[in-house]
C-alpha cells in the first residue's frame, strides 16, 4: 500500500504518521501509539454512533492498543475516588473484545451507552480552570482515566461535550510535569448538524429521513381530514434539521430560529439584580408566527387546498418570552427542557384561535413532536461511512498525527481534517459557537423555494 515491509512492521509495533494528503509517507512514531485508550459517548443518541465506535476501536486494537469504553458518558468516571470509588469493570467501563465489534457497524443504539453527566458544569470561564473547587470534577476524570492506565481519550458528543473535552485538555496544561496525562481528541456528534468545523455530522441524514417519512404520513392524514399538523422537530439551536425534514417531507412551511427576524421578532429587556436593564434580547413573537400560519391556511384555501403541514424547529421554544418559559426546568448544561415546552401544540392552539377570529370558522390544527424516534434509527449508508471515517480519524489523529486537543472533521469526499480546539472554542468564555443557517444562503433559499408561496403584503 506504499509502506515497505520494515515500515509496516514498525506500524504494527509502534504506529506511523501519514502526512495529510500523503498516505504513502510513513514515519515511525512509537511514542504516539498509546498502550491503552478509551472512548466515550455523551449527550443525546445519534444514528451511526456504533459506526464511529467500531471504526475507532478496531483501528486501535489492530495496532496493539487496548481499548476500553466508558459506560454512559462521564457518569462513572466523574465519581472516581482512589480509595472510596475506584472504577469498576463492567460497571463503569468495558474492555473491548472481538465479539463486541461483530456486526456493530450498522447496529442501532450505542454499545457503551450515554448520559449528560457534565464534569465541566462549574466552569464559567478560563479563571475557573485554576480554581481547585470548580475544576475538581475535571481533575477527578483525569485521575480516574490515569488509574486505568488510559493515555488517550476519544470523546464523542455535541458542543457541550466538545467544551468538556477542551476543559480536560486545558486543565492538564496546568498539571505538574510529572503528572500522568491523557491526550484528548473529539468527534463531533449531533443530529442537529449545527457544529462549526464540519459540513455534516453523522446521523443527520438518517434523522432527516426518519422524520420526513413521519411528516409524509401526517401530510396524508391532513389531506384526508382537511386539517393541519404543526410539527416540532429537534434542533435546539439551529434550523438545519427542521429545514431538511421540511424539504424531504414536503412541508408547506418551515420556520427555524434563523427566521426570527422582522415581524417574527420582538425585543425583551433583561434586568440585572438591581432592576436596571442589563441588555435586550431578541424573542419570538408568538402571535406573529400564529398569524403567518393563518396566512398560509387562507392562501391554500383560496387555491382549493384545505390541508397542510408546518414544521417548526424546537429551538424556537428557547426564544419564547420569559413570561412563558420562566417555570420550565433545565438540564445539566442549563438548557431549557424543550420536550416539556411542546411548542408545536402551543403554536397550534394560538394559530387555531387566530384563524377562527379572522374567518369566523374553526380549523383543526394538531401539534406533534418528532425527534426521539430518529435518534437510534438504523443508520443510512452515508452516515455509516461518515461515522466510520470519523472514528478512524480519531485513531489517525492520535497515532498518525500525534495530536492532542483537536476535533476530527471531514470535507469533500470524506477527506479527514483535524481542527484545533482553540479554533472552535471562544478563548475568553470557553464556549462553543453554534453554526446557524445563513439567511440568503443556497440552503436557506432551497427551503423557501419548496414551501407554499404566500401573497405579498
Amino acid at each position: 500500500m506504499g509502506c515497505d515491509r520494515r515500515v509496516a512492521q514498525a506500524f504494527i509495533s509502534g504506529g506511523f504518521r501519514a502526512g495529510i494528503g500523503g498516505a504513502n509517507r510513513c514515519v515511525m512514531t512509537v511514542a504516539s501509539r498509546p498502550k491503552k485508550a478509551a472512548v466515550l459517548f455523551s449527550g443525546g443518541p445519534a444514528p451511526a454512533a456504533n459506526s464511529v465506535i467500531t471504526a475507532c476501536v478496531s483501528a486501535f486494537r489492530r495496532t496493539g492498543t487496548e481499548m476500553i469504553g466508558l459506560l454512559h458518558g462521564y457518569s462513572g468516571v466523574i465519581e472516581y475516588d482512589e480509595e472510596k470509588r475506584p472504577l469498576e469493570l463492567n460497571k463503569d467501563y468495558i474492555v473491548f473484545g472481538d465479539k463486541d465489534l461483530q456486526g456493530l457497524r450498522n447496529a442501532r443504539g450505542i454499545i457503551i451507552g450515554t448520559s449528560r453527566a457534565n464534569p465541566g458544569k462549574k466552569i464559567r470561564g478560563p479563571v475557573d480552570l485554576d480554581d481547585a473547587a470548580r475544576s475538581e470534577p475535571l481533575h477527578r476524570v483525569v485521575k480516574g482515566l490515569a488509574s486505568l492506565g488510559v493515555e488517550a481519550l476519544v470523546s464523542i458528543g455535541g458542543d457541550d461535550t466538545l467544551k468538556t473535552a477542551n476543559y480536560l485538555y486545558e486543565v492538564q496544561k496546568r498539571l505538574p510535569p510529572s503528572s500522568p496525562r491523557v491526550r484528548v481528541v473529539h468527534v463531533p456528534k449531533t443530529i442537529d448538524n449545527d457544529y462549526r468545523g464540519i459540513d455534516f455530522t453523522f446521523g443527520f441524514f438518517t434523522a432527516v429521513d426518519v422524520m420526513a417519512r413521519e411528516l409524509l404520513n401526517l401530510r396524508a392524514d391532513a389531506k384526508a381530514t382537511k386539517s393541519y399538523f404543526i410539527v416540532e422537530t429537534m434542533g435546539r439551536k439551529a434550523g438545519w434539521l427542521s429545514y431538511g425534514v421540511a424539504v424531504a417531507g414536503e412541508a408547506h412551511m418551515v420556520i427555524g430560529v434563523e427566521d426570527v427576524v422582522g415581524p417574527l421578532a420582538i425585543a425583551e429587556e433583561v434586568k440585572d439584580g438591581s432592576g436596571a436593564v442589563a441588555r435586550t434580547e431578541t424573542k419570538l413573537n408568538l402571535l406573529a408566527l400564529a398569524e403567518r400560519i393563518v396566512d398560509l391556511i387562507i392562501a391554500r384555501e383560496s387555491r382549493g387546498k384545505h390541508y397542510g403541514t408546518v414544521v417548526l424547529a424546537e429551538g424556537l421554544a428557547e426564544l419564547l418570552p420569559t413570561s412563558i418559559t420562566a417555570d420550565v426546568g433545565r438540564d445539566e448544561h442549563g438548557h431549557i427542557s424543550l420536550g416539556k415546552m411542546d411548542i408545536g401544540k402551543l403554536v397550534a392552539k394560538v394559530a387555531g384561535e387566530r384563524y377562527e377570529a379572522r374567518t369566523g370558522k374553526s380549523k383543526k390544527l394538531t401539534g406533534v413532536q418528532l425527534g426521539y424516534e430518529s435518534r437510534c434509527a438504523e443508520p443510512h449508508a452515508f452516515d455509516v461511512m461518515l461515522g466510520c471515517q470519523l472514528g478512524l480519524g480519531a485513531y489517525r489523529a492520535i497515532v498518525e498525527q500525534g495530536l492532542d486537543g483537536h476535533m476530527v472533521s471531514v470535507a469533500g469526499q470524506l477527506d479527514l481534517r483535524y481542527v484545533p480546539f482553540k479554533e472552535l472554542v471562544n478563548p475568553e468564555t470557553l464556549k462553543t459557537e453554534v453554526r446557524f443557517i445563513e439567511r440568503g444562503s443556497d440552503f436557506h433559499r432551497l427551503a423557501r423555494a419548496m414551501e407554499t408561496r404566500l401573497p405579498e403584503k
